[in-house]
């Protein structure tokens, strides 16, 4: 089976400015993104960027990157256009990495391409099992459930599915067995992606500030199962950096 990975790598943040280029252990965080990705048996891995500096900084290791427009609204339109660059063929199998993974677990690249390799679906995606009661009422905590052919039912930042019998009785400790975190890593069939941004934005995804769910209202299949390696989060603010930077430094000593 052979895939492609795609990494985003925008440059402005919000909270991190410059995001791809941290420094963590003397590499950008851009590239530890990517020396992870190349280990998923990736037949090619590619950084899509916005910026000149972080091009630059990437040629410095790879000639695997593409300048893309700054004007996207969304990772996956700069996916699209991505496609389109590397005239990708409709069916081929493509895993959108986020750029802010320097703990990326390659094998889970690779099982969401299986996942959606052994499957008629356009899309694949990942889970892990909730481990903290706290996490099932957490609205950052995007909670999804599935049926017996591993077919994404719904994905919610509400508890979901909801435990009737603990919840109207206020019981103070809940069975957190059936829950399962939405994991953000996506694969696509190369022409779906194209077929995903002419899709009308569904208001579910508005309610929820979910992109996947426009995906499920048009009634296409998203496959998902649980992710074999329980994923580091990724780096959105300075404390952030700090914490992976420290455990990295740790596993070294």
């Amino acid at each position: 089976m052979e895939f492609v990975v795609v990494i985003p790598a925008r440059y402005a943040s919000t909270r991190l400015p410059g995001k791809p280029l941290a420094d963590i252990c003397g590499k950008p965080m851009i590239q530890h993104v990517y020396e992870k990705a190349c280990l998923s048996g990736a037949s090619k891995v590619v950084i899509a960027t916005d910026h000149q500096k972080v091009f630059d900084t990437v040629k410095s290791f790879t000639n695997d990157v593409l300048m893309t427009r700054e004007d996207h609204q969304s990772g996956t339109e700069r996916l699209a256009e991505v496609v389109d660059l590397l005239k990708l063929d409709a069916e081929t199998v493509v895993v959108n990495v986020q750029g802010d993974e320097p703990l990326l677990a390659s094998e889970n690249v690779s099982q969401v391409a299986t996942l959606l390799n052994n499957s008629s679906a356009p899309m694949a995606t990942l889970s892990v099992a909730i481990e903290e009661q706290d996490e099932v009422f957490n609205p950052n905590a995007v909670k999804v459930v599935s049926d017996i052919n591993k077919n994404a039912l719904y994905f919610s930042r509400a508890s979901i599915p909801f435990d009737r019998s603990a919840m109207l009785n206020n019981d103070s400790v809940l069975d957190i067995t059936p829950f399962q975190r939405h994991v953000g890593i996506y694969a696509y069939r190369a022409g779906f992606i194209k077929q995903y941004i002419e899709l009308s934005v569904s208001p579910l995804e508005v309610l929820e500030s979910l992109e996947q769910l426009r995906v499920l209202y048009h009634g296409y299949a998203i496959k998902i199962e649980q992710a074999k390696v329980t994923p580091h989060a990724g780096v959105d603010t300075p404390e952030d950096l700090e914490k992976v930077i420290a455990y990295l430094k740790a596993k070294q000593a």
